[in-house]
């Protein structure tokens, strides 16, 4: 077996197989759409990229439907299975990289106005729907994914807060900020134009 550099993305492709017994590539990014897509986003290029170079790495096996187009189907090997029990047995702390699109746009100086009432919906819809999907699946997930499901719901909870907090801020709350940048206020002159 070469010695391949396993990645998150890796664990994903290898849980994703694990869970369903068997799966295609194809298979195996509908699944990550349809669940851990909320949490951990992965391109649907790297999924298939993942699956061939776990095949290269024997954690994968690949066997070939007769007929059609020849559809792979995959199944985690006895060596993919040790990997990823020790991936799921490791506590290492790896730092959260969050991407909010919407934050970046505050660091950079957008307009908060404009901005916290389209973030307030979009987390409320999204929060929403996580909150439905709790109440209805209830008993028919397992421990795992009701905390993992149960994370989505605090996030969208904690980002709704803090679009609402940065809604109601005074712009004269910011020692930085300019204050002409509120909605309705004129800024007046420019320091910088000479009369």
């Amino acid at each position: 077996m070469p010695d391949v550099r396993l990645t998150t993305p890796s664990f994903l492709v290898l849980g994703i197989v694990d869970t369903l017994g068997e799966a295609s590539p194809y298979d195996v990014k509908v699944e990550a759409a349809r669940t851990v897509a909320p949490f951990w986003s992965v391109p649907h290029a790297q999924v298939y990229a993942q699956c061939d170079r776990l095949l290269a790495a024997g954690l994968l096996t690949e066997v070939r439907r007769e007929g059609g187009r020849g559809r792979r189907l995959l199944r985690v090997t006895e060596e993919g299975t040790r990997a990823l029990r020790g991936w799921l047995e490791d506590t290492a702390f790896v730092p959260v990289e969050a991407r909010e699109r919407g934050i970046l746009k505050l660091w950079f100086g957008a307009r908060p106005g404009p901005h916290a009432p389209v973030q307030i919906g979009a987390h409320t819809r999204t929060l929403e729907e996580y909150e439905e999907l709790a109440a209805t699946v209830g008993e028919l997930i397992t421990r795992g994914q009701r905390e993992a499901l149960e994370f989505g719901i605090r996030y969208e909870r904690m980002m709704v807060d803090f679009w609402r907090w940065v809604a109601d801020r005074d712009p004269g709350d910011d020692p930085d900020g300019d204050p002409g940048d509120a909605p309705g206020r004129d800024p007046g002159p420019d320091p910088g134009d000479e009369a």
